[in-house]
């Protein structure tokens, strides 16, 4: 019932905020007589603030349309590749009439970056992607939120996020003969263990993985997020954070685990923090500080947006990767693509380099949890594995931000560059689809316009 609760609480706050949302307006608008009174700002600044503390959060876009490549300009479309019931394969393509910028562009590395299935959306990783596609050409995982996935499509388990990984790379590898592999927190276990799989069965692997704030092993260093999953029972998870999807939206009936649920953890793990952001914001509409509100309006436009997960997927997670630490264990068998189990052994992995970023500050994956990747990867040589721990920097800032992009990136970049000298040259196509598919977060999907590639200008990538 607690959905459905929450649903009709959303559906009957939403014209009020609406309505918030105009009275700041009014307050505002000089052509109004209202913005003439003594206290207009401020009145302005408190209905501004109920609309965005009453508004819903939809998915927001990636909404990256040209990236910086050594002083030009290049245009990018971006657009699906791989449709898959509850994930699609995103990718962001490079066009450039420039023809030095295009020869540049052609040779570098192909990133799959595999974006966490774990409340937010994908374009959480929007600052990731753009400065990636300055020096590589980059796809993305974009999950899907499982309240707008039809039961028809059936259940999605982790068994299924890591079979997922699997094809679109061997989509990847058949494109370009091979390529390189980033996960940015929860993925980094099922991307071990897909490459893991791959390697136990004699296919081609990525040329590298790079593993960023992930929990490979949840035992060391835990954190509040580990100390709940312990805490906890499996059947206290499955009795009081799943529940069904209402019939409002097309995944009706659909076990899950609400986004709105996860928000609320975020959210309590520092409300003092966001209480006083909040504040702040208030205080900067007051001052008609335009540049702070809007940096705030972008950040929790993307914070407050939330996807709902499938339950099966959710508690499997949960007992697979913070009860039972089946990957450390050596005790995780995974069923294939034909249902066929198969032991998770990431010692078999002998020609994939193995790049490790942890946050000194990190308080959502702990110290030490995504090094552990190294004890398990013992068949890697030590020459192509690598340990970067980042000076200051808590969960977010090892993927977003300045010390993502100034200390971050760069090693990312070296590490790649120097381990990509295998891939086979592959010839790609000069032109690019048209379609572009936008999942929105709200209500039954509704068809958008397709993003169409620039009229003028070679495909780059």
């Amino acid at each position: 019932m607690l959905y459905q609760i929450y649903d009709t609480q959303r559906t009957m706050i939403e014209p009020f905020a609406d309505l918030a949302q105009t009275a700041s307006k009014l307050f505002t608008n000089p052509l109004m007589p209202f913005s003439h009174l003594p206290m207009a700002q401020r009145i302005s600044a408190s209905y501004d603030l109920i609309y965005r503390l009453g508004k819903d959060y939809i998915k927001p876009e990636f909404n990256i349309r040209s990236v910086n490549v050594d002083g030009v300009d290049v245009a990018i479309h971006e657009r699906v590749e791989v449709d898959k019931p509850f994930c699609e394969l995103r990718r962001f393509k490079r066009f450039s009439d420039d023809t030095a910028t295009l020869g540049k562009l052609k040779g570098q590395p192909v990133v799959l970056i595999v974006a966490p299935l774990s409340g937010h959306y994908a374009t959480l990783l929007r600052d990731t992607v753009t400065t990636m596609l300055k020096d590589h050409k980059v796809y993305i995982t974009d999950w899907k939120n499982a309240r707008l996935v039809p039961l028809e499509e059936g259940e999605f388990h982790l068994d299924d996020y890591v079979n997922y990984v699997q094809e679109f790379i061997r989509y990847l590898q058949k494109n370009y003969g091979n390529c390189h592999v980033m996960s940015v927190c929860q993925p980094t276990v099922p991307v071990l263990a897909a490459v893991s799989l791959m390697a136990s069965r004699g296919e081609t692997t990525p040329l590298t993985m790079t593993m960023m704030g992930g929990p490979i092993d949840a035992r060391k260093s835990p954190t509040a997020v580990n100390n709940l999953a312990t805490q906890r029972s499996i059947e206290w998870f499955e009795n009081n954070v799943i529940y069904r999807v209402p019939s409002t939206f097309p995944g009706a009936g659909r076990r899950v685990y609400p986004g709105f649920l996860q928000h609320t953890g975020f959210v309590a793990m520092n409300p003092d923090r966001h209480l006083n952001s909040h504040y702040d914001y208030f205080k900067d509409l007051i001052k008609g500080d335009k540049e702070s509100t809007e940096a705030h309006r972008k950040f929790y436009d993307e914070y407050n947006a939330v996807l709902d997960m499938d339950a099966d997927y959710y508690l499997e997670t949960i007992q697979t990767v913070f009860r039972e630490f089946k990957l450390v264990n050596n005790s995780w068998d995974v069923n294939n693509a034909k249902g066929k189990p198969e032991r998770v052994r990431p010692q078999d992995i002998k020609a994939t380099a193995l790049l490790s970023v942890e946050g000194e500050l990190d308080d959502i994956s702990g110290s030490g949890q995504t090094a552990a990747a190294h004890d398990l990867c013992t068949g890697i040589p030590k020459s192509s594995r690598r340990h970067y721990e980042v000076k200051g920097a808590g969960h977010y800032g090892i993927f977003s931000g300045r010390r993502w992009r100034e200390m971050v990136y760069p090693e990312v970049k070296a590490f790649i560059l120097s381990h990509n000298s295998s891939a086979p040259a592959v010839p790609v196509a000069a032109t690019a689809s048209t379609e572009v598919a936008v999942v929105p977060a709200k209500r039954a999907p509704r068809k958008r316009p397709a993003a169409k590639p620039p009229k003028s200008g070679t495909a780059a990538d």
